[in-house]
């Protein structure tokens, strides 16, 4: 990718958006649509933009309308993307409801500890008791084979229809800020409404995650589409950069999950 194109984005981007222009090369020299996996906000938001920089079209789906995990189609002007193009299969965790409880993260961790990357996984939701998982249809067999437990409790993965896909409870939370710098401590403390010093102390504790990365620097500089987790707090997405005001302040919104 041109240099032209680079200084748009963040040096720790380039791989990323390297392998975006490989992928749009393919489609070109190949005239055919070409799948991704799973890409998370930040990545989407580089995909769209350089898709419409190359004159290429794409679409995404991660299963369901809200998705945060999204697979990516790169295709010619010939081609009208189907659902199935997008080859995704829901798994319901099956496990004993009435006596067990389940999080996040347990789920995430076993998959994860099953040998596969996350970019294989879309979204986990959970409507406070059901649990399912979105992935990669080739990788369905190899998930339902590999797990018969998260964490101590016995479970196992069952495919089901995309008929039956629960209603999240996740409430994400839109707020407008004003602030001096979109450096990742300001954007924590903003957030979370924590002093820059107890932000920078979660950050520099291995307690936060940009794009489920962790990073340790406090001035790390965030951007359009960045999520940001943070250990025992929730997370927080970059959702707008809109200019500056009159005192040099930059207004953004952001949208903010709770735990």
């Amino acid at each position: 990718m041109d240099e032209n194109v680079m200084q748009h984005f963040r040096p720790d981007e380039a791989p990323f958006i390297d392998a975006v222009g490989g992928w749009l090369q393919q489609v070109a020299d190949e005239y055919r649509p070409v799948l991704t996996h799973f890409l998370n906000p930040r990545q989407v938001y580089i995909a769209t933009t350089l898709a419409h920089r190359a004159d290429v079209k794409v679409q995404f789906s991660g299963g369901h309308e809200m998705a945060e995990m999204q697979r990516a189609l790169f295709f010619p002007d010939y081609y009208e993307p189907e659902a199935k193009d997008f080859e995704l299969t829901l798994l319901r965790v099956d496990y004993p409801v009435k006596f067990a409880t389940l999080h996040h993260s347990q789920i995430l961790g076993t998959l994860l500890g099953s040998g596969i990357e996350r970019e294989i996984l879309g979204d986990i939701l959970t409507d406070g008791s059901v649990w399912q998982v979105v992935t990669e249809t080739s990788m369905a067999d190899y998930l339902t084979g590999q797990v018969d437990h998260i964490g101590r409790v016995k479970a196992r993965l069952v495919p089901s229809d995309f008929a039956a896909l629960i209603q999240p409870v996740d409430e994400w939370e839109a707020e407008s800020a004003t602030l001096s710098s979109l450096r990742l401590d300001n954007i924590v403390g903003t957030g979370f409404h924590l002093s820059r010093h107890r932000a920078k102390e979660l950050i520099e504790g291995n307690h936060v995650r940009v794009n489920w990365t962790e990073t340790i620097k406090p001035d790390y500089e965030l951007d359009v589409a960045d999520i940001v987790s943070v250990r025992g707090f929730g997370r927080v997405r970059l959702d707008e950069v809109a200019g500056r005001t009159k005192k040099e302040k930059i207004r953004v919104t952001l949208a903010v999950l709770k735990k």
